[in-house]
């Protein structure tokens, strides 16, 4: 007779056939870096995540070098935003002081700097705004040159990876020709190849300051309707122009299409981003008592991985390095 309760039944046979456990050293922490002295601020759609200044950053650093987490994605939140998001594109803007100021006390600590306009835009979009097709919008070709001078300022900085997240067409071809031409040929770009517009990411929106003054950004990123090969061509897109790590986001509404994409890509590094709504609605309900929050992110992120993501951005990769140690 088969039993398929012979290996659950002893908790060390059933610790011996497991294939999947987390692992923190294959997970990316998000950070938010602003500027000012002494700001530790908690960001109030998600409990447990700070906008930081650099002094505070510094120390978060220090704190996280006793994990063996794989790395931060920066955020920077300018304190003037214009037009063109002029401070993305500075060699003193608050990212490539954040990456010297990580590099300052701890030169180990894998640094990716998210690549786009949001937070530094007055208007809050993903680029450089002007009429397209009779319409106020982004303009996608006068927005790559600004993605290059973004890229290259935080190269410069000693940024271990970039990953543009603007979903603008032919970017991570401009980001590699200017990489390759400045003598960055070994700086890796992860792109968001197929980033949704989704509800999901209204907590980050808070977090980084970056909510649209107006409009939405479903004419650059993905319709959550498309069909699923519409983010296979976004990924080998991304891949032909030259992409080293592609991601999908966000993770869990979309784990059909991590699957599909390890399956269609399977020998390319596969990101997945665990996004702010994520989070935020697994921690509301843990502080209502109605969830074990360690067990729900334990299987979330375990149900990522299962998909077929290697790496995971999450905001909870520090909680799991804890819990591992």
């Amino acid at each position: 007779m088969i039993n398929m309760r012979r290996l659950r039944f002893n908790p060390a046979v059933r610790s011996l056939v497991q294939e999947y456990s987390l692992d923190s050293s294959k997970m990316i922490l998000p950070l938010f870096v602003r500027e000012g002295t002494g700001i530790k601020q908690e960001i109030g759609s998600m409990p447990g995540q700070f906008q930081m200044s650099l002094d505070v950053f510094k120390e978060k650093i220090r704190q996280l070098s006793d994990l063996n987490i794989g790395g931060v994605i920066l955020f920077g939140i300018p304190d003037v935003k214009d037009e063109v998001g002029s401070d993305a594109m500075s060699d003193s803007g608050i990212i490539p002081r954040a990456i010297e100021a990580a590099k300052s006390v701890n030169d180990k600590m894998l640094i990716v700097t998210d690549v786009c306009f949001c937070e530094y835009t007055s208007h809050g979009h993903c680029g450089c705004i002007g009429d397209v097709g009779g319409r106020k919008e982004v303009d996608n070709d006068k927005t790559l040159d600004m993605i290059a001078r973004q890229t290259l300022a935080h190269a410069r900085a000693g940024a271990d990876m970039v990953a543009p997240s603007g979903m603008m067409d032919g970017m991570i071809g401009t980001m590699r020709t200017a990489l390759d031409a400045s003598g960055f040929a070994h700086l890796p770009i992860m792109s968001y190849s197929a980033k949704y517009a989704s509800a999901f990411y209204g907590p980050f929106r808070e977090a980084a300051e970056s909510a649209p003054k107006f409009g939405d950004r479903r004419s650059y990123q993905m319709d959550i309707k498309a069909g699923i090969g519409q983010a296979m061509r976004e990924i080998q897109l991304d891949i032909d122009e030259g992409a080293d790590i592609v991601m999908v986001k966000p993770a869990l509404a979309y784990l059909d299409v991590i699957r599909l994409a390890k399956e269609r890509f399977p020998d390319l590094p596969l990101a997945a981003y665990n996004v702010s709504g994520e989070y935020s609605m697994v921690k509301a309900a843990a502080q209502l008592g109605w969830i074990d929050e360690r067990r729900i992110v334990e299987e979330s992120l375990i149900a990522i991985a299962r998909a077929g993501a290697s790496i995971v951005i999450t905001y909870w990769a520090e909680d799991v390095a804890r819990w591992e140690k």
